[in-house]
Parts: structure tokens; sequence; C-alpha cells
């Protein structure tokens, strides 16, 4: 009998989990990471499937999503999303809040075929008014924000529940400045939890929010355009904010959250240049990103690496970055014995064109496309086929159709 179900043989692993940047083969049996190394014996393996030429990373996390479809006007389905994303778990950014998350997991979470986490929003009804032709902020009016109801609720769900989110600013709490944050670190405080902390434009400032962050929590959106971009000021020659320096030294985790509006060019330049990487790259895919600009996972990853951020460093803060912000070490790595989850990327060579949430567009010459994963073993969509070399992007059309990639 073979040794292993699937051998992913030929590819470039990279692990930074493990420090692994080398030609390797996967091969994985019973849903688990069985043995990763040159050459593993093909007759072993009850199929092999030929990757050779691409990239084998651990399964992609995508630590900022809203899939709570058909619950939020705001959702994507999760599970056609991994399909064209390569992504095998998916952080609901709280979507749903304490009046809807029963509903969230038994008639989504439970049933879908990709992992999904979720952080409980402190407004009771979630992000409920979220569209084209209507945005009401869930924190505009504190008498949804019940910290009594977010710690029910969470203790319920204890063990599926990653903390709590918030967001704050103009758009989501219109008037309220930083007291929704208040009300969300004391139901973060009362469950030794982890929040989450969105901000748009101001009032709050991100100088009167990132000082109240403790070790753990996430900062969401950190490189938004100007006014509550990362930087001191408009022009890309302004300093970081030292606030943010300081956030990241007591262990704050800084997260793109690119998103229908948070992901500014002009922004990741400046910050980049000074030494200031994200420590964890995340799509915010929803309703109104998915077809542009934000798109999905890979696709941000790509920006980030044509701006200058390492392959290895992008691909750290796709995996075992955001695997160890949620507390799931066992997420994000190839170790041997860790779940089957496995992304297969193809680094494309050429010309293509991104777009940011400002409307700004850049010229690249590379392009992570994801071709397939698995998510336990079992794969992700119809990857792997029976062909058993998977088909690289110039045999289909790009993911999602996108119009930048031409």
């Amino acid at each position: 009998m073979p040794e292993y179900e699937l051998l992913l043989a030929g590819g470039t692993v990279i692990d930074p989990s493990q420090g692994l940047h080398a030609p390797s083969d996967v091969a994985v049996a019973d849903g688990r990471i069985a043995a990763v190394g040159p050459s593993l014996p093909r007759a072993h393996a009850r199929r092999v499937v030929d990757v050779a030429g691409k990239l084998v990373v651990p399964g992609l996390i995508d630590l900022h999503t809203h899939v709570y479809w058909g619950g939020s006007s705001l959702g994507v389905d999760p599970d056609d999303l991994a399909a064209r994303s390569g992504v095998t778990t998916m952080v609901d950014a709280g979507s749903a809040g304490p009046g809807n998350f029963a509903g969230f997991r038994r008639h989504l979470i439970e049933r879908a075929r990709v992992r999904i986490l979720p952080f409980l929003n402190i407004s009771f009804p979630g992000i409920f008014a979220f569209s084209r032709s209507v945005m009401v902020g869930e924190s505009v009016d504190l008498r949804l924000l019940s910290v009594s109801e977010a710690v029910r609720v969470a203790r319920e769900h204890a063990g599926l529940v990653l903390g709590i989110k918030v967001r704050l600013g103009l758009i989501a709490g219109c008037g309220q400045g930083i007291a929704p944050l208040h009300l969300a670190l004391q139901a973060a405080d009362a469950l030794g939890a982890r929040l989450m902390v969105h901000t748009d434009l101001p009032p709050p400032t991100r100088r009167e929010v990132l000082p109240l962050l403790r070790p753990g929590d996430i900062f969401t959106h950190a490189f938004r355009a100007f006014p509550n971009g990362p930087l001191a000021g408009p022009d890309g020659a302004a300093r970081v904010l030292p606030e943010l320096w300081e956030a990241r030294e007591r262990g704050v985790v800084i997260d793109i959250g690119h998103g229908m509006g948070s992901f500014s060019f002009a922004s990741a330049e400046a910050a980049l240049a000074q030494g200031f990487l994200p420590d964890v790259i995340s799509s915010d895919v929803h309703a109104l990103c998915i077809d542009g600009p934000a798109y999905d996972l890979p696709t941000t990853m790509s920006k980030l690496l044509n701006l200058g951020m390492p392959l290895d460093s992008v691909i750290a803060a796709s995996t075992c970055a955001p695997a160890r912000a949620i507390g799931r070490p066992d997420l994000g790595t190839l170790r041997v014995g860790a779940p089957a989850d496995v992304t297969v990327l193809d680094d494309q060579s050429g010309e293509f064109r991104f777009v940011d949430a400002t409307g700004r567009s850049m010229s690249g010459p590379r392009r992570l496309v994801p071709l397939g994963a698995l998510i336990g073993g079992r794969p992700v969509g119809r990857w792997p086929a029976d062909d058993p070399a998977p088909r690289g992007a110039g045999d289909r059309a790009a993911p999602g159709g996108r119009p930048e990639d031409g």
C-alpha cells in the first residue's frame, strides 16, 4: 500500500515557519503533512502531481475577509473565493455581531469547505448596512455596542471566536470618536482576548488609537492613504508615525487590510522605504472590492512584492505571521504532522498592472497566481484535476478576470 496519498513533486518549497526555501517535494497522508524533502520516492505515493517550476507554500491565511455571504450585504462566497485565490483559512473580520453570530456559525461557517475563523463585532448587528447605495456604520449608535452581549456570545462560542472587532472613524462611527474603542477594549479585557481595530477617516486619529492597543491586538488598514495613513503627513517623504513604531515594538500586529479604500501605493512606498514592513498581508475582500481593487490575497501579495517586499517576507506575512496573530501555530506551516494546507503559486514574470484603493495604477514585473490548494489534504475547487500537472495562467483566464492583468 502506498505510504502517501499525494505527492507534490518538483516545486520550490517556501516555508518561512521552518526557514525553508529550496527545491523539495511535499507528501500528504491522512490529511496531514507526511514528509517534506528533495526527491521523495514517487513509488510511495498513490498520486503524484508535478509542480516543477512552481512555488509550494503553506496554505495561505487571509487575516481580513468578509465572508458572511447571504447574511450581510458585504459578504462574499467563501468557497468560491477559496477556489479562485488558493486561500485555505479565511479570518472573517467582524461581519457578524452578537445578534446574528449564531446564524453565521450554523448556516455558513459549519457548512463551508474552507476554514473560516471569525472575529465578533462589538456592535450587536455586526456590519449591517454596507453597500454601494446604503452605508451606515455599525458604530454610529453606542446603544448597539453592548459589552455584556459581546462577552456573552463570545463565551458561548469559545474555541471559535478569535477576538473582538471594532470599526472606528467618520464612516464606521460618525460622531463617536474614540468611544467605540473603549467599549471594545472592555469586552476584550473581560474575555482575555485580542482586538482587531479598523480606522477610516478621522476622528479618531491614529495617534489617539495606537497608544491604547495591547500586545497581540491587530491594527488593520495600516497603509491607508492620508489622512489617517501611516505617515505624519500627506508627503511621501514624511516619516512613519512614531506611534506606529511604538505599537509594533510592544507587540501590536500591523496588518494591510487592502479592501475598497484602505491601501495606498504612496503610503506603502514611503513606509517600506523607511524599513516599516507590515507584519501581515490581508485582502479585506468583500462584495465591493472582490472585482477590484483588492480582488483576493494573492493580488494583494503581488502588490507588496512589486513594491519591494522580499518574496520570503511576503509569503511569511500570508502564512505563519497571520497564524501566529490568531494563536494557531498549527496553521501556516508545512511541518510534518501539521494539517495538509498547501497552496501552489506561479511566480510569473512580465509586465502587470495593479491598482490601489485611491485609483492609482502601477506596473510591476511579477505576479503571484494561485494554481490550486489543499485544505486538510483535500483539493480546493477542482485542483488537482485528472491532469497530473496544474496548468499555468497562460492556459486560462487570469483568476477573477482582473482587468489590470494585461
